[in-house]
This record gives structure tokens, sequence and C-alpha cells, in this order.
């Protein structure tokens, strides 16, 4: 009878526990959904300025606003067709060769010993700890020297450049790779190149996933650096163009922000289960 009083107590605590908990994620989750769906309805409304939206609902909703996106640029000031063009070039190049260089990086890091490898990881380590707006001026007065202004491919270039200072999980996952396995292929003739391309990367699926997704929402979301380096209009980003809106024409602006979210929301729902583990696994070891 004690026993089973005790784990009555004891079933009892476990799910007021259980409860406090849910109910607390659930305040935070709704906490964090207002604005989303503040945005989503704003986007819907008819008149289409701010000043127009009494309280949280618009006075009248229309889809008008999502065709206007791509059909209607305002006499050129608002051509998001463009943008969001301009926005996937660089993304997805600077996916492409970010990922590449993170993951070369990342495997050299974890795989070889060479003098100065525990200084260069000292450095990145420091490095890291300084904001990236620090070095903004120096990024303007170099690109200009190099006739990069208002060139897509600047943004490339930087965003590709600097992604392997970020490498320290991607060698965590590489470090949880037993050494046996090279070493075996090592005695069967295989060359460096050979092991990476043939076991190691196959092995890496989950930290590829993720590292892509990473390089590739960065420049899809990132203001600062096209709004420093992209003076003409038609070479801006979506994050650029949006942010020059007006508040007349705040629907079109919440409507641009709503699809520029669609596609990132739909990779990370449908690539959550390669992200985690990647992100976990390479958390175990630095």
């Amino acid at each position: 009878m004690i026993v089973s009083a005790k784990k009555r107590r004891l079933t009892w605590r476990r799910a007021l526990d259980n409860g406090l908990t849910y109910l607390a994620l659930t305040l935070v989750s709704l906490v964090f959904l207002f604005p989303c769906l503040w945005l989503i309805l704003a986007s819907l409304s008819r008149s289409g300025s701010l000043y127009d939206i009494r309280g949280f609902f618009p006075s009248a909703y229309s889809l008008q606003t999502f065709v206007d996106l791509f059909t209607n640029d305002v006499n050129g000031l608002y051509p998001y067709g463009r943008w969001f063009l301009n926005t996937l070039y660089v993304s997805g190049m600077s996916c492409v060769l970010g990922t590449v260089l993170v993951i070369l990086t990342a495997y050299v890091m974890s795989r070889f010993r060479f003098r100065g490898r525990d200084g260069v990881k000292r450095l990145t380590l420091v490095l890291g700890m300084f904001p990236g707006f620090m070095g903004m001026t120096a990024i303007y007065i170099i690109m200009a020297q190099f006739n990069l202004l208002n060139r897509l491919e600047a943004l490339i270039f930087l965003y590709a450049g600097t992604a392997p200072m970020g490498y320290l999980v991607q060698k965590g996952y590489f470090d949880t790779i037993p050494f046996t396995i090279h070493e075996a292929a090592r005695i069967d003739g295989a060359t460096h190149l050979q092991i990476f391309t043939r076991i190691t990367l196959p092995l890496s699926r989950p930290m590829l996933v993720y590292t892509a997704l990473t390089q590739f929402a960065w420049p899809w979301s990132d203001c600062l650096l096209p709004k420093l380096l992209l003076k003409n209009r038609d070479q801006w980003t979506v994050a650029v163009g949006l942010f020059s809106m007006p508040e007349t024409h705040f629907s079109r602006f919440a409507a641009g922000s709503v699809f520029i979210a669609v596609p990132i929301v739909i990779l990370y729902f449908c690539l959550v289960k390669h992200i985690v583990n990647g992100l976990t696994a390479g958390a175990v070891k630095g």
C-alpha cells in the first residue's frame, strides 16, 4: 500500500510537471506566433497603408497585394520580382561555395595535424567574438578598390569567404567519425581525396544538409551587407527593398515578407531531422 501511494504521488507530480511545461511552451509559442500572424493579416489588407489598420485586424481583406508584388512595380520603385531573383542568385551561389569551403576547412582541421593548427583554432575563436559590423568600413573600401560595388558577385564572395570562420560545428561532427575507418581505407590504398569523397561525405549527410541550409539562410535574410554594397535599386535584394518601403505601402511590405519567408520555412520543415542530427552530433566535440 505504501509503495502504491508513492507511485500515485510520483504520477501526479510527473503529470503536474508535464502540464506546467506544456503550458509554458504554449505561452512562449503564442508570444512568438503573434507577430507572424499579425504580419500575415496585414499583408491581406486592402488599403495597403499601416495607418488604416485599427487594432489587430485590417478593416478589409484582399489578395491583390500579393498579385501586385510581381505585376505592379509602382513605376520601377519596387521591382519585387527582380529583387527576388537577385536574392535567389546570391543565396544559391553563396550556399554552394560557402558549403564547400566550410566542409573542406572543417575536414582539414579535424583529420590533419600540422604546425600552427592550434593557433588557427584560437585565432578563429577570438575573431568570432567580434561583431561583423566592425569591419564594414574596411569591407566597403576594399570592394571600392576592386570595383565590386553594385555587383551581386561581391556579396557572394563575402558570404562564401567568411563562411569557413564558422567551421567548428562541422569539425565536431567529423571528430565523431572513427579514425579507424580512415586508417583501414589508407591501408587499402585509398588517397585522401577518395577517403573524403567516398567515406566521409556519405557519412556526413546530416552535417551537409545543416551547413547548406545555414549558408543559404544567411544571405537570404541579410540586409546589412546588401544595403552597404548595392546602390542601384535593380541590384537590391528583397531585404533591402522591403526596408526601403514607406508606411503607405505596408501591406506590400508585409506580403513581401510573408512570401520571402515561405521557401526557407518549407526547407526547415522538410530538413528538420537532418538539421537536428547534424547540429547535435557536431556539438559533441570542438
